[in-house]
């Protein structure tokens, strides 16, 4: 009999540690967006973008790492950052990812910072500004 019962307790106790553990995992999650470009005219003097505004889904997740795009002209150069509340990561290309605001509220908006590189002096449209932000 007490075989049985272990047999018909299985299932649960199966199932529960199936909860437990996938926990982390069902709570993750992403969100995407884009914004206009900007008009890049200074070095002195950066460029923001519109804010980049996550989701009602996000509240209460946690950065995990963050994706990006943007776009420039041919031969151009810009000095770029990421913003959150939190903080600012350096961008050093044009596309990439990064865990540097790992930890921080997911369901904060970004923004994108630009200034054109020492010594430039003509304007830069910059084009395709995109996130996506993977949280838990």
């Amino acid at each position: 009999m007490s075989g049985t019962r272990l047999k018909a307790g299985l299932p649960a106790a199966l199932w529960l540690v199936m909860v437990v553990v996938a926990a982390p995992v069902l709570a993750a999650g992403s969100w995407v967006a884009s914004v206009p470009g900007v008009r890049v005219a200074l070095a002195e003097r950066e460029v923001a973008s519109r804010p980049m505004v996550p989701p009602e889904a996000a509240a209460d997740g946690t950065i995990d790492s963050v994706g990006w795009r943007f776009r420039l002209p041919p031969g151009e150069a810009v000095g770029a950052r990421l913003c959150h509340a939190g903080g600012c990561v350096t961008l050093g290309a044009g596309q990439g990812s990064s865990r540097a605001l790992a930890g921080l509220p997911a369901d904060t908006p970004l923004h994108f910072r630009f200034a054109l590189a020492p010594g430039q002096r003509r304007a830069v449209a910059v084009q395709g500004l995109q996130v996506i932000v993977n949280y838990r």
